[in-house]
């Protein structure tokens, strides 16, 4: 571990909080910052045996604390130190030469959310996360909602923020957007197609590819020459790309959706005007919401404006394939 989080590191981290015991301890607080990231590792097991593996290898002579030892090693240590710890670490982690970590010059990213986290059943938990009700009445467990924002390629956290999962995946997404650079392009799913979240990525300059949801019919604003068009989004224009996407599965079975993408409007002009009109960003779509366990599959867009595609190449039996249209009619979207 000291491999990943060098002793230096902690040191200083603990020096800049003012978090450093101060008389000679069997438990330092460079061990109990140790001993909290190897709890994250075994979430499972009580902090007996996390201690145990954290002292693996070591002589006899190490000291085999008690829970309420190590209890209070953790409230001693508090969370200034892990949290200055955590925004000196995350970041993005590839090369821009790493494959999958950038699509032309851009760093792809990606919002996660997570709101099946359980705490305690505690007073100063529920007061603060609440109880989310449900048909039954209220969840035996208070839930914490846990977002990131992480780099597609490596899986490297960039940002993340947890708080009540009542308050939903938008408001705390909208807390990191201020982690977003000029060279980084947002794909998401169609949970994030509000329209401020979108304001909010384009304002921090970054492109944003994001699924939007079926039910929602964007105005046409003017008609591109691929087959794309021009949308309102509060006070930002976008562009909007649909695509029919079939699956071909190992199975035999077929399953055939639409897709509905929204980007941002000076990407078009600037860089896919010489790859084939929205074909790319089909691609790209379909490249970051495939399974990663599956085969890259093959994906052959045909936009009413491209050229006709050559005849894509053989592709494993899990092989979607997508094409993009125009919106007709025009008239009933407006």
């Amino acid at each position: 571990m000291t491999q990943v989080v060098p002793v230096e590191l902690v040191d200083a981290v603990l020096e800049e909080t003012r978090t450093r015991e101060r008389r000679l301890r069997n438990l330092p607080s460079r061990v109990g910052v140790y001993f909290v990231l190897t709890l994250g590792l075994f979430e499972h097991l009580g902090s007996r045996l996390v201690w145990e593996k954290l002292i693996a290898g070591l002589d006899s002579t190490t000291p085999r604390p008690s829970e309420k030892a190590l209890r209070d090693l953790r409230r001693r240590l508090g969370s200034a130190p892990l949290e200055r710890l955590f925004a000196v670490l995350s970041g993005p982690l590839g090369q821009p030469s790493t494959p999958g970590v950038c699509y032309r010059r851009w760093r792809t990213v990606a919002f996660d959310g997570c709101s099946s986290l359980s705490a305690p059943d505690h007073e100063r938990n529920r007061s603060w996360l609440g109880r989310i009700a449900s048909r039954f009445g209220g969840n035996s467990y208070p839930r914490v909602m846990l977002m990131a924002l992480c780099e597609t390629g490596t899986r490297g956290l960039i940002g993340a923020v947890f708080g009540p999962a009542a308050e939903g995946e938008l408001a705390y997404a909208r807390q990191l957007v201020g982690r977003l650079t000029e060279n980084m392009l947002v794909l998401a799913d169609r949970a994030f197609d509000s329209n401020g979240l979108l304001c909010d990525v384009a304002a921090r300059g970054a492109q944003f590819l994001v699924r939007s949801s079926s039910k929602r019919r964007p105005p046409v604003l003017a008609l591109l020459p691929d087959g794309s068009y021009l949308t309102r989004l509060g006070d930002l224009t976008a562009r909007v790309i649909e695509a029919d996407i079939t699956v071909h599965a190992a199975d035999g079975s077929r399953t055939t959706g639409t897709y509905r993408l929204l980007c941002a409007r000076r990407t078009p002009r600037a860089s896919l005007r010489n790859s084939g009109g929205c074909s790319c960003s089909t691609r790209l779509c379909a490249r970051s919401w495939s399974p990663p366990s599956r085969p890259r599959a093959a994906w052959t867009p045909t936009g009413p404006a491209s050229p006709s595609p050559s005849k894509p190449p053989a592709t494993p039996s899990s092989a979607p394939t997508a094409s993009s249209r125009s919106p007709a009619p025009t008239a009933a979207r407006t």
